[in-house]
């Protein structure tokens, strides 16, 4: 019963997010309207979570304190880790992620957006993933982000990298302010290959001949949706996977970014776990002087008990 509920709640996560999609108006008509190709964003065509950066430029500008951005992002790690049966977790990552925006006009949100996205966002892009969807653009090909970050928030970067639409988590909206309720459920896992079938109808695509990057085995359902899966910065399991299916693997990880994404994607945790780690990063970055000058004074210490 419980599974049945899931996926009923993952259908109306995906028919919604379909529903939302923007696709820019002054975009040609594509050379074949039949294909096209659909990219996760975190670690797939941006490094780290979308939605823990925007958050960490949230926090910056009051909206909530540090210590919420932290408990946040570690509901979005459990999350991951222990996938979409967990309705309990599930409820609970929702919950999370709806709190920092409940309340606030949708305007507001957005555009703010606009400035997280050069200040925090822009710089992370792989350029090796988007160099492949402007390969999809080239070829008259209609390309989408799909995930499970805010559909207001997916738009703005698929609009800000010149791709045709996004698919992300669609919140309730009331009179142009988040109720801090979603309309289904995150689009992760099931729910993100119900979007792409429902998008699919809705635009005349020939899945068989469509695309999906991502680097989480957590896609495996959107994966398996299309013609052409690719695995992209795969974790292990989805790395596995591809090997045993003859699918596509490209890896842009190098050196110090490789070790920066790696451990998180091999862990399961994905996206989220991955903005967690450059947070931690910073943190760390911020705190190496005051550790270096405790070091130096007990150093100097023990050296007068010597003396």
């Amino acid at each position: 019963m419980a599974r049945s509920r899931s996926r009923n709640r993952a259908a109306e996560a995906g028919a919604a997010s379909a529903a939302v999609a923007e696709v820019e108006a002054s975009l040609a008509i594509p050379a074949d309207p039949h294909v096209a190709a659909f990219f996760d964003v975190d670690n797939t065509m941006m490094q780290g979570a979308s939605i823990y950066h925007f958050a960490r430029g949230l926090a910056a500008r009051d909206f909530f304190t540090w210590r919420d951005l932290a408990a946040f992002a570690w509901k979005q790690v459990a999350f991951r880790l222990r996938g979409v049966e967990d309705l309990e977790h599930m409820e609970q990552a929702k919950q999370a992620a709806l709190a920092f925006v409940a309340g606030h006009a949708v305007d507001e949100v957005v555009s703010l957006g606009e400035e997280i996205y050069d200040e925090l966002m822009a710089d992370r892009i792989w350029s090796g993933t988007r160099a492949l969807a402007q390969l999809h653009l080239d070829a008259g090909e209609r390309v989408w982000l799909v995930t499970a970050a805010p559909a207001e928030l997916a738009s703005l970067v698929a609009r800000r990298l010149g791709l045709t639409g996004a698919l992300g988590t669609v919140s309730e909206i009331e009179d142009g302010i988040y109720t801090g309720r979603l309309v289904g459920e995150p689009l992760h896992g099931p729910a993100k290959a119900e979007a792409i079938r429902a998008l699919a109808e809705q635009e005349g695509l020939d899945l068989s001949r469509c695309y999906a990057y991502s680097d989480s085995a957590n896609d495996l359902p959107m994966l398996t949706t299309v013609g052409h899966p690719v695995a992209v910065n795969p974790d292990s399991r989805l790395k596995k996977v591809a090997r045993q299916e003859h699918w596509d693997i490209r890896d842009f990880r190098t050196g110090r970014k490789a070790a920066r994404v790696g451990l998180p994607a091999a862990a399961g945790a994905g996206a989220i776990a991955g903005g967690i780690a450059v947070g931690l990063a910073m943190r760390r970055q911020h705190n190496a002087p005051v550790r270096r000058a405790r070091q130096a004074a007990r150093a100097v210490a023990r050296s007068r008990i010597r003396v």
